[in-house]
């Protein structure tokens, strides 16, 4: 018995995994940033591009989307996702290592950004409250598009880097506010401006209470239960079900699912499965955020470029100007030197993906009329196509000007999620005398284990470990791999340190790497396959012995360990060379015969 498939269901999907899979892909090598190629594939192949001629032109059917609502319900996930992965990567610690930045020069721009945008608004005949929405929305900065550009380009670290990265925190707690507001505005559309702002605060205040109630009672123990089964499917289901959870709990109380992801994510960011959850959110994420912003795309429509041209050029223009003067004034009031100042105000001049969301949201509960919703839309679409080339002509300027005095010295403190720190692979035994020595030596350190119970009760004496399986692709650098000073794999199963060493040296060719080893051989595969140094248990445990014998037979303590050291330095010498030879010959026998 065969059942009837609706193969047309499938046509909307298949586009949307298409330019997941083959376009983005293709404009990525071009240099072009993966969410404006989202956007472009959009509002081609949308309702309002190719789309609209399905009807003259049925073979574009399977090509394009003709109806936005078919992927709307997906899309909107790409959004609670988003805002969860910003809750869990905004950990009280990382705020409080740029606070004065952060609520300073950030709240500053966010405030006075959204009063004078919307004031212009204003005097364009928009209404207080539509003006509002207008100001906040294009107040903020692309996230995406922007932490993308500084991390491709090695700029993070950098004092513009740095700048610009603390705003966009201030701009990312700005979202919850503005998007509560914005919803609270639809559902009662009587009374003033100020009683709509006291009750969305109020409103969620309330919730998000709540949620962390909850949360602090039931979210770490379902991870360290799911976790304890050691099952990658229950983990990433029991992540996928607290993000939706939460989201479907705020959006029960009046407020957005963004809201309620946001909070779960903030709850877990100082949990010990943190890292974990992070590295298993991603790939959702990034596929979820960019059907979002391909049906953002789809909300572009190019006839607006066609009927006002001129008022698109002249708001796109005033908006990037007039966000990068008034950053880079409030720059200066916070003593950035100048190129740090001009550098950093043109990258966060154009607008946010969060402006689609909100004026998404507005147009949906009747707030925006269409013509203004798309008029915005197009200016916001506009204004981040030119971020990498503002960006460029950002760093062109900031190297022709030199200054004598240095920045905030807020800006020389990494994050906490940047900081350059040794990895310590497994946390038992073993792994504690390792970090112990570590921290006694004033070496920083993220121990990671895949043991729950044991990095639960670690983490409660004090311990700085996060659980995690180190084996997992995106988990090392979610635990900041990429930045990492070294290595140290402490574990004991042959197989998973074969596999983390593989996998590091996969994504950091020039990283340190030092491993524990059952014995002599296992130590000259590590070295064949990359590892830094191998410490083979039996010879260490041989040479221990040694020592020890040779002071309880009369030799002097230094003399007889600098003939361990001196024995010990032999086997790493007559392993390393056993491991290249071994990898010479197997390149000797590989190669075509001449």
């Amino acid at each position: 018995m065969s059942a009837s498939i609706n193969i047309n269901a499938f046509s909307d999907a298949l586009v949307v995994l298409g330019t997941a899979g083959v376009v983005v892909p293709i404009v990525r090598r071009m240099g072009v940033n993966p969410v404006i190629g989202y956007l472009g594939a959009g509002a081609l192949l949308g309702p309002l591009g190719l789309g609209s001629f399905t009807q003259t032109f049925p073979s574009l059917y399977w090509f394009t989307i003709a109806d936005a609502r078919d992927v709307e319900g997906i899309a909107n996930l790409g959004v609670v996702f988003l805002l969860f992965l910003i809750g869990l990567e905004l950990s009280f610690r990382r705020l409080m290592t740029m606070r004065r930045l952060v609520f300073g020069l950030g709240g500053l721009q966010v405030l006075v950004t959204s009063a004078i945008i919307s004031g212009a608004a204003i005097l364009t005949g928009q209404s207080s409250d539509v003006a509002i929405i207008l100001g906040a929305s294009l107040a903020l900065s692309s996230t995406a598009i922007v932490l993308e550009l500084l991390s491709s380009e090695g700029r993070l670290t950098t004092a513009a880097g740095r700048a610009s990265f603390a705003v966009l925190l201030a701009q990312d707690l700005a979202v919850v506010p503005i998007l509560v507001f914005i919803s609270v505005l639809g559902a009662d559309t009587g009374g003033s401006v100020l009683a709509h702002l006291s009750n969305a605060l109020f409103k969620a205040a309330v919730a998000v209470a709540f949620l962390i109630l909850v949360g602090r009672l039931l979210l770490r123990p379902l991870f360290q239960m799911v976790a304890s089964t050691h099952s990658t499917e229950l983990f990433v289901a029991a992540t996928l079900f607290v993000i939706v959870g939460a989201g479907l709990a705020a959006h029960q109380a009046g407020l957005s699912m963004a809201l309620g992801a946001f909070v779960a994510g903030l709850m877990l960011a100082e949990t010990e499965y943190g890292k974990a959850i992070q590295a298993t959110v991603e790939p959702f994420k990034g596929l979820l955020l960019g059907t979002f912003f391909f049906t953002v795309g789809m909300a572009i429509d190019f006839r607006v470029f066609l009927r006002e041209p001129g008022w698109l050029l002249a708001a796109v223009l005033g908006l990037l100007a007039g966000k990068t003067l008034l950053i880079a004034i409030l720059g200066r009031l916070f003593r950035l030197s100048w190129p740090t100042v001009i550098e950093s105000s043109l990258l966060l001049g154009p607008a946010s993906e969060f402006a689609f969301v909100s004026i998404g949201l507005a147009a949906t509960l009747g707030l925006i009329e269409p013509r203004v919703s798309g008029f915005v839309v197009a200016v916001t679409a506009v204004s981040m196509v030119l971020t990498p080339l503002v960006a460029l002509l950002g760093r062109h300027l900031a190297a022709k000007l030199s200054t004598e005095r240095s920045d905030d010295p807020e800006l020389s403190v990494r994050p906490p999620g940047e900081e350059e720190q040794a990895i310590v692979v497994g946390y038992g035994r073993v792994g504690k005398v390792v970090c112990s020595l570590l921290a006694t030596h004033g070496l920083k350190y993220i121990a990671i284990d895949n043991e729950p119970a044991d990095v639960a009760r670690d983490r409660r004496d004090g311990h700085n470990v996060y659980y995690g399986d180190a084996t997992e692709p995106g988990f090392l650098e979610a635990c900041g791999l990429m930045q990492a000073t070294g290595v140290i794999i402490t574990v004991q199963s042959h197989t998973a340190i074969d596999e983390v060493v593989g996998r590091i040296r996969a994504v950091r060719p020039d990283v340190l790497i030092v491993s524990r080893a059952r014995d002599a051989n296992h130590a000259r595969h590590l070295y064949s396959i990359g590892a830094t140094d191998a410490v083979p248990e039996t010879i260490e445990a041989s040479l221990q012995l040694s020592e020890a014998a040779l002071v309880g037979l009369g030799i002097a303590v230094g003399q007889a360990i600098a003939s361990v050291h001196e024995k010990r330095d032999e086997f790493r010498h007559s392993l390393q060379e056993a491991a290249l030879s071994k990898a010479a010959l197997k390149e000797k026998r590989s190669a075509p015969p001449t």
